[in-house]
């Protein structure tokens, strides 16, 4: 198998010694994150790779880019791909569950990201460490939400991708910690196309949600407008 990095525009990738590698869901999540209140401090949650922190360092100047990954080899991974990085001094990596992260910080983050483990259906693969970075029991959204809720700065932003059958309970949950969805991107693969995906923005101010679709697709291989405007600022081939 090959260990050669993906090589984006500004950056390249290592992704070998990480269960889960660099798909679509982190790519448009990464481009398409607000950044118009401008953060300074920024937290990406169950880091991988990396990839996610290593987008926003592209798209902002925050000072601060904070990533947390429990798993041994990701979290070397993403150290390595940092250090690699035209970034290095903003971005670190911190080998913590996010529980105990969060009791241990006292700062607070502007934006905060994930890309979070989901898989609803209940069986397991016969890789534990895949498992771990798929199953939503690796993280549950309660205590995801919990824990942002302690991070989150008071005018901060929360951003996260899941399947769109899970964006109402999200939602629902949300409101036990006093976030609210400011906006939402659902995303599908073409036109014709089941909705797979929901981008939300959630944050302590109820606001009116801003709803929008994303079709990546016209036809195989062929990319809609939309999807990239989104995203050529990172793939080598758009």
């Amino acid at each position: 198998m090959s260990t050669k990095p993906f090589q984006f525009k500004q950056f390249k990738v290592h992704q070998d010694r990480c269960a889960m590698k660099i798909g679509t869901d982190s790519v448009i999540l990464g481009a398409h994150t607000s950044l118009k209140r401008k953060p300074k401090s920024v937290l990406d949650i169950g880091a991988g790779t990396g990839i996610l922190s290593l987008m926003l360092a592209q798209r902002c100047d925050s000072d601060i880019i904070d990533a947390v990954e429990i798993d041994d080899n990701a979290f070397e991974q993403c150290t390595n791909n940092f250090e690699d990085s035209p970034w290095n001094d903003r971005l670190f990596c911190y080998h913590t569950s996010l529980e105990d992260f969060t009791a241990e910080v006292s700062d607070s983050y502007d934006l905060i990201i994930t890309n979070p483990p989901y898989y609803s259906e209940d069986y397991k693969s016969a890789n534990p460490q895949r498992d771990l970075a798929r199953f939503q029991d690796a993280l549950p959204f309660a205590n995801l939400l919990e824990c942002v809720s302690k991070l989150l700065h008071k005018t901060g932003t929360f951003s996260i991708i899941i399947p769109f059958e899970e964006e109402d309970e999200l939602k629902r949950l949300a409101l036990n910690y006093g976030l609210f969805a400011n906006d939402i991107l659902r995303i599908k693969g073409h036109a014709s196309a089941l909705l797979k995906r929901s981008i939300i923005e959630f944050s302590f101010v109820k606001s009116n949600c801003n709803l929008n679709t994303l079709v990546i697709e016209k036809k195989r291989h062929q990319y809609t407008a939309d999807y990239i405007k989104l995203t050529k600022k990172f793939y080598l081939k758009l």
